[in-house]
């Protein structure tokens, strides 16, 4: 698997590179890979998202072809573009959804942060009912059984822009940082170094290819 580190990047240009990793991978003339990032302030909102969660009029969200609603990206917020093919892990979406929230889940431990899923939606929430705020916000899109976007984990981020909507269409929906959640002090590169060292071993453990190894280059 390949793992790149992109910075600070424009939403577009990641876009772009992930739809030619898309094409590669599914060809098999690109490896998996996997993206890493933070994004100047940007809004976006999955295909079947609804514009009435768009509470402030002056956002212009990008509409883009993943799941899920609107939603905001910035400096201080981890995004993470898994470039997967699941023709080779299972074909099956939702157990990609579930790893994904379960690398999250144990990310945030590591880092004495308990987090959790909750039933019926997507993504990790604190673990702290009734007060639980959304950690992290999942949504990825599938072309030919090759994933591409994936999640957001708000690490330093500026929390008041969720303000502005109403988070993956929830409504009044609260939210937080590991800034807000950790003991001590985190930051996007140091989050960085964790996914890299988690990210293939649960992935070949809880969505091992079917047939043949992983090329690691």
């Amino acid at each position: 698997m390949i793992i790149k580190n992109l910075g600070l990047i424009d939403f577009h240009e990641a876009y772009t590179l992930q739809e030619w990793l898309v094409a590669g991978v599914a060809t098999g003339t690109e490896d998996e890979t996997l993206l890493l990032m933070e994004h100047p302030p940007v809004f976006t909102i999955g295909s079947g998202g609804q514009t009435e969660n768009i509470l402030d009029p002056s956002i212009t969200a990008v509409r883009i072809n993943r799941g899920g609603d609107v939603t905001y990206h910035g400096p201080g917020q981890l995004v993470v573009y898994p470039i997967i093919n699941l023709a080779r892990r299972g074909k099956d979406l939702h157990r990609y959804l579930r790893f994904l929230e379960e690398l999250i889940i144990r990310i945030a431990a590591d880092l004495g942060v308990a987090a959790q899923r909750v039933s019926g939606m997507t993504g990790v929430w604190t673990a702290s009912p009734p007060a639980s705020a959304k950690l992290a916000s999942i949504g990825v899109g599938v072309r030919r059984w090759v994933t591409m976007h994936g999640f957001a984990l708000n690490v330093t981020t500026d929390l008041s822009q969720f303000s502005r909507i109403n988070p993956c269409g929830l409504v009044a929906c609260p939210v937080t940082s590991l800034l807000l959640e950790c003991v001590g002090t985190v930051s996007v590169d140091e989050l960085k170094k964790w996914v890299t060292l988690s990210f293939e071993k649960l992935l070949n453990d809880l969505l091992p290819v079917d047939s043949g190894g992983i090329i690691n280059t």
